[in-house]
């Protein structure tokens, strides 16, 4: 069902959104940093078992977005179908990350059906359950006319046929999902960023994007004080907070590792239980629409 108005408390009341970015060997293997392929692939499922028990000590749920090939059978670092329903179980969403972490802007529409479909089935064959949330590896597409971000770089490299946010959101659509995780930032935003050399992040509001509701990040990735500072914002003003992270950057001694994440989900339990902040996931947002 098309959402063509967010829900006015998730946007009124301060509101914490978490992801974990599951990307498996599959991710690894098509890693668009510097250096190609990475062999991170096995921290993912090493990893998450201890964050299910960092999440269950602060009882607070969050969203993996998981690529549709893990649920498949098979052995890590690519599958383990049993994590993700150990995932499940503990009251986490399992949302789709793409089929094998494909690069969303330079699929022309067919394709990128064929990908949502294909990943959704696997999942949901999986987990016994609906999977409605969408997260694009690699935060992409940016570009997103409407909101004057632009990404010179996805019209470079795609070409003409190339997959715009709008576009992504039409297709997630008629794929069956109801929400996706956007990551996009206007020009005006960015440039000014880059004067004052710092990133300007606030409370956001959850929208609808061609009918699929859309949470902006608006977090650095990780958890660190940057992270915290506008988990406190929201609380004071309302809005969402968007967070994320990855399984296999649990111990990498940066913005992500755990001791940050601690200090921010404490952060977080102790604003909910003040009344000042929910802690919900994806879905959560969508029963609430479709309940209204």
């Amino acid at each position: 069902m098309p959402l063509h108005s967010a829900p006015a408390s998730f946007n009124t009341r301060g509101t914490l959104l978490i992801f974990w970015d599951y990307d498996t060997q599959w991710g690894a293997d098509r890693s668009r940093s510097a250096g190609g392929i990475k062999n991170w692939g096995r921290l993912d499922f090493e990893n998450t078992e201890e964050l299910l028990d960092i999440h269950a000590r602060f009882e607070i749920p969050a969203c993996f977005a998981a690529v549709g090939a893990a649920a498949l059978a098979g052995d890590r670092p690519y599958h383990d179908p049993a994590q993700l329903r150990r995932v499940h179980a503990a009251g986490h969403e399992i949302g789709s990350h793409a089929f094998r972490h494909e690069w969303i802007p330079g699929l022309p529409h067919r394709a990128l059906m064929d990908i949502l479909r294909r990943s959704k089935n696997a999942l949901e064959q999986c987990l016994s359950d609906h999977v409605l949330t969408f997260v694009p590896p690699y935060n992409q597409p940016f570009d997103y006319a409407a909101r004057f971000s632009f990404s010179l770089s996805e019209r470079r490299e795609a070409g003409k046929h190339r997959t715009d946010l709008p576009g992504l959101c039409r297709s997630l659509r008629e794929a069956g999902f109801g929400f996706c995780r956007v990551a996009y930032r206007s020009l005006l935003l960015r440039a000014f960023e880059r004067l004052v050399r710092r990133r300007l992040d606030r409370p956001c509001r959850l929208h609808s994007i061609e009918g699929v509701a859309c949470a902006r990040i608006n977090t650095p990735c990780g958890f660190d004080p940057t992270s915290q500072a506008v988990l406190k914002k929201c609380s004071e003003r309302g809005g969402l907070v968007v967070a994320y992270g990855h399984p296999h950057s649990l111990h990498s001694g940066n913005s992500q590792d755990a001791r940050h994440l601690i200090a921010f989900l404490a952060a977080a339990a102790s604003l909910r239980r003040a009344g000042r902040l929910r802690i919900c996931r994806p879905k959560d947002i969508i029963d609430e629409a479709h309940a209204g």
